[in-house]
Order: C-alpha cells, then sequence, then structure tokens
C-alpha cells in the first residue's frame, strides 16, 4: 500500500468552526491512518497560537497562516511574515479605507476595535465566515483588541468590507505583494476574506511539504470547506469538500464528503480507504 499525505483543514472540516475539540470519529480515523503509515498534517489560515490546542492531538506536522509558517515533527521548514514595509503598507490602505482588520502573528491575532460587535450584528445572516470569526473571537482564541498590538512579525491580515468600493484602493496598492482571498459576501453586501502574501499558500505549501517528505503529489490529500483551501485542493492529487462547504469549494472537488457534524472526516478516510 502507497503511503499517503493527508491534509486537513480545522475550521470547518476537522471541528466545527471556532471549536477546539475534534469529534471522536475524527480522531479516531486520524489515529488508524497513521497507525497504516500515512501521514497527516493539519494545514490552516489559523496562526500558530490559535492552532496549539489542537497540537496534543498526534499530527506528523502543521501549515499554519495559510502556508505561511511550516512545521514536520519539530523542524521549521519555512517561516515567512511580511516585511515591515508590507505590514505598514497594508495595514494603512485598510484603515484608510475603514475595512475592519485583523492581524495575525505567531503569538496571537489582534483585531479593530468595533469588530467584535459588528461581528455580532451581522454574522447571523448567511456568511459563514463572518459567523466562523465571532465564534471564535467569543471563545477566546487569544484574539485581542488592536490596542495591544505591539508591531510582532505577522503572517495575514483578514479583512472585512462593508462595500467593495472599500477594497478597490487596497486592491490597486497592494496587489503586487499580496492577494485578496475573498470568503464570502452578505446579501446585505460585506465582504471578508484574507490579505495574504504573494510568496505562499496552502498549495505552495502541499507542494514543499511533498517536496521535503518525498511523497508523489499524486498520492496527497487535502481536506477542505472554504475558499481559502483552494490551492490546497488544486495542488493535492485528491481534493475532498466538506457538505457543509461553500459552493464555489464543491464545484472545483474531486469529492464532496459529510459535513463535520456528520462525521464526514472519518467517512471521506473509510471511502479512499485510509483506515
Amino acid at each position: 500500500m502507497k503511503r499517503k499525505i493527508i491534509f486537513l483543514d480545522i475550521d470547518g472540516t476537522l471541528t466545527e468552526p471556532g471549536c477546539n475539540e475534534p469529534p471522536d470519529s475524527a480522531l479516531w480515523a486520524i489515529g488508524q491512518a497513521r497507525k497504516l503509515g500515512h501521514y497527516v498534517f493539519l494545514c490552516t489560515g489559523r496562526n500558530y497560537d490559535m492552532l496549539l490546542p489542537l497540537l496534543k492531538y498526534d499530527f506528523d506536522g502543521i501549515v499554519a497562516s495559510s502556508g505561511g509558517y511550516i512545521q514536520i515533527g519539530k523542524e521549521v521548514i519555512y517561516d515567512c511574515p511580511m516585511t515591515d514595509e508590507q505590514k505598514t503598507r497594508a495595514m494603512a490602505v485598510l484603515e484608510k479605507n475603514n475595512v475592519y482588520r485583523t492581524i495575525e502573528c505567531m503569538d496571537g491575532s489582534y483585531t479593530d476595535e468595533g469588530f467584535k460587535d459588528f461581528l455580532r450584528t451581522h454574522s447571523g445572516n448567511g456568511n459563514s465566515e463572518l459567523l466562523r470569526w465571532r465564534e471564535q473571537i467569543e471563545k477566546s482564541l487569544n484574539i485581542r483588541p488592536m490596542k495591544e498590538y505591539k508591531g510582532q512579525p505577522a503572517y495575514k491580515i483578514v479583512i472585512v468590507s462593508q462595500t467593495e468600493e472599500q477594497l478597490e484602493e487596497p486592491r490597486r496598492v497592494l496587489d503586487k505583494d499580496f492577494a485578496f482571498c475573498i470568503q464570502g459576501k452578505n446579501p446585505q453586501g460585506f465582504i471578508n476574506g484574507e490579505v495574504v502574501s504573494r510568496q505562499f499558500d496552502k498549495g505552495k505549501a502541499v507542494e514543499m511539504v511533498c517536496r521535503h517528505l518525498q511523497i508523489p503529489l499524486e498520492d496527497s490529500i487535502a481536506m477542505g470547506d472554504s475558499m481559502n483551501d483552494k490551492e490546497m485542493l488544486e495542488a493535492a492529487g485528491l481534493g475532498i469538500c466538506m457538505e457543509n462547504g461553500s459552493s464555489g469549494l464543491k464545484a472545483l472537488a474531486d469529492d464532496i464528503c459529510p459535513s463535520v457534524k456528520e462525521d464526514g472526516l472519518r467517512h471521506a478516510f473509510e471511502k479512499h480507504g485510509l483506515v
């Protein structure tokens, strides 16, 4: 049997959004897959600090910050925060255009004052990513007020804009260095997404890990639920979207498995011979 390498998104895939406890069925499937010799990696938009509670479970490595930080076992093979100039320019143009910002660092995340109240008001209007952020902030996954930010190296910026027009200047000013990964648009017009360095993404991380471990890309499997998993599913030999995932990701996935609440990860592992 060929050794496979499995990349798992966290929120909405391994766990319910903002949660740090995978269902028992997922932990069983991961354990069985690893016993058979398969590698299992976390591959998440979360920063390192935000995924720490999950590291009490056994994984072979982590891809954090949408590919900006990669660790295999105890070895860090990639670490690519923004330069100070990039960070200053991005934060300034977003603030100028009244876009809510959450800047993600190794030690935690820092969010604009007022963003929490905005999420409470608008996250119930059908936008899963806004709901996810509200739950993460409410559950205190080390997301602190922007006034506490002391200039630590940052890997990406999560954004929420109330109109398309607010993003026009930031896109123009930042286009050379940053990609805008838009997660969703609320029926009322609110837009949420991420500003991520063009130097990395989850797909490039999949390729880097496979190359490091000398596993052919065709023997890699990626599971996710939102559009920030797009490059990961495209890079992997097999891309699986959760039933609770976005319609855009489902359209490009090779397979769709049941939702995270319906033991989707175990179903997928069983279907594809990983356990």
